[in-house]
């Protein structure tokens, strides 16, 4: 009886390792494997799949010699920022699988399909479930939130960055562009860094106008999220397997659940003290801030309409990061490109001092200042702050002539798509602010999903008029007291930081405004 029983047992572990290696094999190599051939027979294609390693290990080395050296003053910035990229279209044509791991990505380029993908009216392409370091800096705040949890964030932040609470935001952030514009002065005829000066700025503005602090109250969060960003470029191309890198944790993965352990209690301590503040007679309410609205809808009497602490602490890293990154880089590579294209430069300066004068801007100025929309638009074409955009397929589903199967992700890569010549012209690669004179709409009329800085659809960034403000409002502070042109020692070193950052910084020289 015992050796039957022993038989059994036997026969049992046997069936579960074989099993448990079935599984594994089928995760690692059969289907991926029918995937590539399912796509390949739709005529799409792509670098073949590797065992287990996907294409990482490629894109890594291409990204490696793409950074080794500046490339010259030019805005032919894919082969530097995104070289996989650029290499795949060009060998595999407009659309084309490649492989993060046991990941496929489907790489679209193509206008229409980018409209269906992003409008999304059936709801087949939900946000792609972020992984590792990344989730760390978003957790599941509006940027990858979905169903009724993103309904209320959305909500939220709509209600915060739009209509009159905008507006009430212009002085702060004019308060914030007069403390950075009085360091420059410091600095007439000397070199800058302005990509670090205006990281400064871009945390102080988000600071007050959403959490109702300053630079200094933010900077201990900034630099811990900071430094998970780190994290998350370091480890981009490192292939990770579920259970293994849940039991053999990396120095890296150690240092990213401490920062995130601390910036939950960070955040925690802000919420308490807002609470603490009404409940002892100390403010009216919680504040008419981002936070302010967070923090209502956690004490919300409907508990439908709650927002959990977790979901507070995610919202407030998203848009500590979306709030300040983005448009910092935007006003950085906006102040490149106009040392570079001086003519630009001086044609921005006439028109601020025509609106505005020596007056600081207004919320009825900034509407009024067509030649500098049209180069920030230009700017964000060139250099958007987003690279990819993603999309998780979770069903099999149709994407125009191509039947896509499930767990297929689709990425959308702005930079390529707006920097493509058949769709802008020969001229693509040029600095030609004169594209959006009469809009965004009428640039790409004939390919709305060509220009795709805030996204689009339902999904696109609701922090975008947000952003365009204060970038506005620091340029024309800046166009009134300096001109700037390029320092010798820059060197022009486009990187992918999660957004495009100039790898060395944007070193300028500051010209008093006569």
């Amino acid at each position: 009886m015992e050796d039957v029983m022993s038989n059994t047992i036997s026969v049992l572990l046997i069936a579960s390792v074989a099993l448990g290696i079935f599984k594994l094999l089928d995760k690692l190599w059969w289907t991926p494997i029918k995937i590539q051939r399912f796509m390949r027979s739709q005529g799409i294609q792509g670098p073949s799949y590797h065992f287990i390693q996907g294409n990482t290990r490629e894109m890594y080395s291409k990204r490696m010699i793409a950074m080794a050296s500046p490339i010259d003053l030019s805005h032919r910035i894919l082969p530097r920022v995104l070289p996989h990229t650029h290499s795949w279209l060009n060998d595999y044509g407009r659309n084309f699988v490649q492989w993060y791991g046991t990941d496929a990505h489907l790489v679209i380029t193509e206008p229409e399909m980018i409209k269906e993908v992003l409008n999304d009216r059936q709801k087949n392409f939900p946000k792609a479930k972020l992984q590792g370091h990344v989730h760390r800096i978003f957790g599941n705040g509006l940027v990858t939130a979905q169903g009724d949890r993103w309904v209320k964030s959305r909500k939220l932040a709509h209600f915060a960055f739009h209509g009159d609470n905008l507006k009430n935001m212009i002085p702060s952030m004019i308060e914030c562009a007069e403390t950075m514009v009085e360091e420059w002065k410091h600095h007439i005829d000397k070199e800058l860094d302005v990509f670090e000066h205006l990281k400064v700025y871009t945390l102080d503005v988000i600071s007050h106008t959403a959490f109702g602090s300053s630079y200094e109250q933010g900077r201990s969060f900034f630099q811990m999220l900071q430094r998970v960003c780190e994290l998350s470029v370091r480890n981009g191309y490192k292939v990770r397997l579920p259970i293994i890198s849940k039991i053999f944790k990396s120095k890296d993965d150690v240092e990213g659940e401490r920062l995130e352990k601390r910036m939950r209690e960070c955040f925690i301590e802000i919420i308490r003290t807002r609470e603490e503040k009404l409940m002892n007679g100390e403010a009216e309410g919680y504040g008419n801030d981002f936070l302010g609205l967070l923090v209502k809808a956690k004490n919300e009497p409907d508990k439908a309409q709650r927002l959990s602490v977790d979901d507070i602490v995610d919202e407030c890293k998203t848009f500590y990061f979306a709030g300040h990154e983005s448009t910092n880089a935007l006003l950085a590579w906006t102040m490149f490109l106009l040392a570079l294209h001086r003519e630009w430069q001086e044609e921005a300066r006439k028109e601020v001092f025509k609106v505005l004068g020596d007056k600081n801007p207004t919320m009825e100025s900034l509407s009024k200042l067509r030649t500098m929309s049209m180069i920030i638009n230009e700017c964000l074409r060139l250099y958007p702050p987003a690279m990819t955009i993603s999309r998780q397929v979770q069903k099999e589903t149709r994407l125009g002539s191509l039947v896509l199967p499930s767990r297929i992700l689709v990425t959308i890569p702005t930079l390529a798509v707006q920097h493509n010549t058949k769709l802008w012209g020969e001229d693509a690669n040029v600095f030609k602010p004169e594209r959006f004179a009469e809009g965004v709409g009428k640039a790409t009329e004939t390919n709305s999903g060509a220009y795709l800085p805030f996204g689009l659809g339902p999904r696109s960034c609701v922090g975008m008029n947000f952003a365009l403000n204060e970038a506005k409002i620091a340029m024309c502070m800046i166009l009134q007291r300096f001109s700037f042109t390029l320092s010798p020692s820059y060197a022009h070193s486009p990187i992918q930081v999660l957004i495009i950052n100039p790898q060395h910084g944007v070193q300028l020289i500051l010209h008093q405004v006569v």
